[in-house]
């Protein structure tokens, strides 16, 4: 069992409110769930307007199918104009 967790960092420049915020990634999160077979969160700055964090995460029976399945979701979080991507930081689950 390999899984990989990936956090993205966002900068949402356009937005003026929290209500801003939620419309621009409720497409983003719900495209995510229903394109990639990932599990997905808004996991920081809720309550900041111009900023997010969300957490996604796959588990496979490879790792390169791991990977591969988190670049698609990657991709598709690069491909909404209106979100700048800052950061993104990999993790995997290592069995003890």
């Amino acid at each position: 069992m390999h899984v990989l967790a990936v956090e993205l960092d966002l900068r949402l420049p356009h937005c003026q409110s929290l209500k801003d915020k939620r419309s621009v990634l409720r497409p983003v999160i719900d495209g995510l769930r229903n394109r990639h077979p990932v599990a997905v969160s808004e996991v920081d700055h809720q309550d900041l307007w111009q900023r997010a964090a969300i957490g996604m995460a796959v588990v496979s029976a490879s790792p390169s199918h791991a990977e591969q399945v988190m670049d698609e979701a990657e991709r598709f979080v690069w491909s909404f104009p209106e979100i700048e991507v800052l950061g993104a930081a990999t993790h995997w689950l290592e069995e003890n």
